[in-house]
């Protein structure tokens, strides 16, 4: 298996989990609504998504419309320099008011995409590409075997 496949397969299981998890009745955070159509299009449930840039409120009225779902919440910001810091402290308020704050899937998306993606809006568009190179990988395999 190449380290393309692994990539892929990690990043499917991950993506599984993610939706068991929200099935499951967890709150999803994101930043916008791209972010929301991202994880719509690979089959995470939208109801259980809260895009906080969309909803025009400032960040402690989040922190309580959050707080009062009384539910496990995930974090899935921005990789970049500024998501991490929204993200800490999103988790620092919350876990201090007694939310169960996951940051695990923000941790193994960022570990799996080493930075090839800055966000959970690139995420479609980064597994389509990636389905495509391992496509092409395995067909150039088949080539060569057949030759």
């Amino acid at each position: 298996m190449s380290s393309l496949e692994r990539k892929l397969e990690k990043l499917n299981l991950l993506i599984e989990r993610l939706r068991n998890e929200a099935s499951a009745g967890a709150l999803l955070i994101v930043e916008g609504e791209k972010d929301v159509e991202s994880l719509k299009a690979i089959g995470v449930e939208n109801n259980n998504i809260i895009a906080f840039k969309s909803l025009r409120k400032n960040f402690y009225d989040l922190v309580d419309e959050i707080s009062s779902a009384n539910r496990e919440v995930i974090l899935l910001v921005d990789f970049d320099r500024r998501g991490r810091e929204l993200m800490e402290r999103l988790a620092k308020i919350l876990e201090e008011i007694g939310v169960k704050v996951n940051a695990f899937f923000w941790k193994n998306f960022h570990d799996l995409l080493n930075a090839d993606v800055k966000d959970i809006e690139g995420l479609v568009t980064y597994l389509e590409n990636l389905r495509r190179k391992v496509e092409k990988q395995f067909s150039y395999s088949i080539c060569k075997i057949s030759d």
